[in-house]
């Protein structure tokens, strides 16, 4: 059987990095996109090369440039002759709390760019190869609770292109279901940069999240390796969050009232 080829975006670092993990361990073909890490990803490349055998591939690209993923897709194809799962995990964000009216146009445009019309981008060019298969897979990433419009004080233009890629994700669910494709989120909870490359016997306890532990980068990366499988094919157009009982975004805006 031919083994799978996955893309997956902003693959070098965090969750994207624990899942190119994951789905190497699992005999996947790979291609990882970064944007300017080039140096950690041919060391992941190398690294996962020897440890696994698998075939892998490293594409520079920007997810927000149109033009980049364009020559992303075309660059796999070229590679492996196929790609039937594409990862959107990277997604640009702005650390710094910002009130809407503090964002530069600039600023809004590429949150938006690289966080929703990235799937557009890719998508435009990725579904007709899946089609012509009748086989595939999309994984997009949200945020606890994206499903339900929530506003996200600070956050307002990457909430708003994450809640817009929700309702994206269900449509393509809807629209590609005939063709073998599925479309779900992952939508992780409060996990924090230390602990996105861990693993869960890695986790320590955690007083603040119900299930008593840290979140990490495999309790997401499990989830996409499920929903990628072969007999996943009846989970399409969910949004799944993983969040271990945490209230992320309660969480957030208790704090920021009361350090005002």
């Amino acid at each position: 059987m031919k083994k799978k080829t996955v893309l997956i975006t902003g693959a070098v670092t965090g969750l994207g990095k624990k899942t190119v993990c994951q789905l190497a361990e699992q005999g996947y073909q790979l291609a990882i996109n970064y944007r300017n890490s080039h140096e950690e990803a041919i060391l992941l490349s190398k690294e996962i090369e020897e440890k696994f055998g698998n075939k892998i591939i490293c594409i520079q690209g920007d997810v927000a440039n149109q033009l980049d993923c364009t020559q992303m897709v075309e660059k796999v194809i070229n590679e492996f002759n196929s790609l039937d799962i594409v990862i959107h995990n990277a997604g640009p964000y702005v650390h710094e709390r910002k009130k809407i009216s503090e964002y530069s146009f600039d600023e809004w445009n590429y949150i938006i760019n690289g966080n929703l019309n990235a799937v557009f981008y890719l998508s435009k060019a990725i579904i007709p190869i899946m089609r012509e298969r009748r086989w595939g897979r999309i994984i997009t990433m949200g945020f606890d609770r994206v499903e339900t419009s929530p506003g996200w004080i600070y956050r307002s233009a990457f909430a708003a292109a994450k809640t817009g890629l929700a309702s994206l994700t269900r449509t393509i669910a809807m629209e590609e279901a005939a063709n073998g494709i599925t479309a779900n989120m992952v939508s992780p909870g409060d996990i924090i940069s230390h602990w996105k490359e861990k693993s869960i016997q890695e986790a320590t306890f955690s007083e603040s999240v119900p299930v008593g532990r840290h979140g990490t980068g495999e309790d997401i990366s499990r989830v996409i390796s499920f929903l990628v499988d072969e007999k996943s094919d009846f989970i399409t157009g969910s949004i799944i969050p993983v969040t271990g009982g945490k209230d992320v975004l309660g969480k957030v805006c208790s704090q920021k009232n009361q350090s005002k």
